[in-house]
């Protein structure tokens, strides 16, 4: 008897021991299934409070209590890789806008757009940044109100891509002619606790074919994520339709073999030092087409936000303002030489084909001039190419002082142009 009682103690207790194995197991289980969804979801279990998206009033809710990756003081931009500090620029754009429709009694919708934005200016200390984004990002030619740009516009940083954190913008001006738009985030709770970092923005003349590039957005509105490509083209013209849907426009871009899909535009194109070189904004579609990428170069984009941050921040006025000289320019003189690098280069004379009537250098200037160099308040460009007079005129103020070498025939000289507001439009 003492035998079988005993032998039945010690069945009990192994399965018992089983029981409370397979326990533990189950709840180890459900805990690793449950940290993978809150993963999923962007954040940990703790639930961070939700900062106002109302782009109406920058006073932003209580900062989160949890930040996936708070910022450290001890580590200095110096200390992160190259091409992290580029993936730490780029932002996620959500704009949204009313559309109404069923004329006379008109109901309203809202339409929404998901693109990329890349910080052009932070000041992290204060939660201040100007971001560099498309056009037509934040434009919709049907939207009911704000001459159809987005009152409702959000960002989200690089690792914090969940509803939780995003970030109110305001609009300040843009250009649509250039596909280029301007946004302002004041006093952000989520930037003062983050690691975002402003791109360091190359000179993108020095671009060239066969160059690696990385195109960094938001396609699908799934996350930042990167592509690689080369450069294709360094420079061309893309005929295209505007952001109205109606109007044709011109604007210089760099040709790239980069994945570029619906969700990249306005995302950053960074070279392999994770330097800006240009700001995506178009791919071409179709069956039969592969890898053709379109980015508007970091020269045109930067001085376009500088010049739209100088005209239009705290202005009635919302649109990117340029000086105009009153001359049309072509090449009639065109090729390619090898540089230092053994790189193949494209090259241009610029030639002053038209002077319009009354323009400040019709006087001085004469048609078949050949354009050596321009000097704005000066900062010299030697004029190998056509764009290099036109991006260089980005830079011109109300005051400033522009010089172009001039070869006519056997004659160089220089014409002096002083800027004026008379000669400024809007682009």
């Amino acid at each position: 008897m003492n035998k079988r009682i005993i032998s039945l103690l010690l069945a009990i207790t192994l399965i018992l021991g089983s029981v409370f194995s397979l326990s533990s197991c189950m709840a180890i289980v459900d805990l690793l299934l449950s940290d993978e969804t809150d993963e999923n979801q962007g954040g940990d279990k703790q639930t961070p409070e939700t900062p106002s998206t109302n782009t109406g009033n920058n006073n932003q809710t209580e900062t989160p209590e949890f930040y996936p990756s708070t910022q450290n003081p001890d580590i200095s931009v110096e200390d992160i890789a190259l091409t992290s500090r580029a993936l730490l620029s780029v932002v996620s754009v959500y704009a949204s806008f009313d559309i109404k429709y069923g004329y006379p009694s008109y109901s309203t919708e809202t339409a929404t757009s998901r693109g990329s934005g890349v910080i052009y200016k932070l000041d992290r200390e204060n939660g201040n940044a100007y971001i560099i984004t498309n056009y037509h990002v934040v434009y919709h030619a049907e939207a009911s109100d704000n001459n159809g740009i987005s009152t409702k516009i959000t960002l989200r940083l690089y690792g914090q891509e969940s509803e939780n954190y995003a970030i109110a913008a305001t609009y300040v001006g843009g250009s649509m002619a250039n596909d280029i738009a301007v946004l302002k985030v004041t006093g952000s709770e989520v930037i003062k606790n983050s690691n975002a970092l402003a791109a360091s923005v190359a000179n993108s003349d020095t671009v060239n074919v066969f160059d690696t590039v990385y195109a960094i957005g938001n396609p699908e509105a799934l996350g930042i994520s990167v592509t690689e490509g080369i450069v294709s083209v360094e420079s061309e013209l893309l005929a295209m339709t505007g952001a109205d849907g109606k109007t044709a426009i011109q604007p210089r871009v760099i040709r790239v073999s980069a994945a570029i899909n619906d969700g990249n535009s306005g995302g950053g194109l960074f070279d392999g030092s994770g330097q800006l070189v240009g700001i995506v904004n178009a791919k071409r579609n179709g069956s039969s087409i592969d890898n053709i990428g379109y980015a508007i170069p970091s020269n045109v984009a930067a001085r376009l936000a500088d010049n739209i941050i100088l005209y239009c921040d705290g202005a009635s006025n919302t649109s990117a303002r340029k000086a105009m000289l009153g001359i049309t320019i072509t090449a009639t003189i065109s090729g390619v030489v090898i540089d230092d690098d053994g790189k193949v280069v494209k090259v241009e004379i610029p030639e002053v084909k038209e002077i319009s009537e009354g323009s400040a250098v019709s006087s001085t200037l004469s048609v078949g001039d050949r354009i050596n160099s321009i000097t704005v308040d000066g900062l010299t460009q030697k004029t190998t190419r056509i764009h290099h007079v036109i991006d260089m005129m980005l830079l011109a103020r109300v005051g400033s002082r522009v010089t172009l070498n001039i070869t006519r025939g056997t004659q160089n000289f220089d014409v002096v142009i002083d800027i004026t507001e008379g000669m400024f439009q809007n682009i």
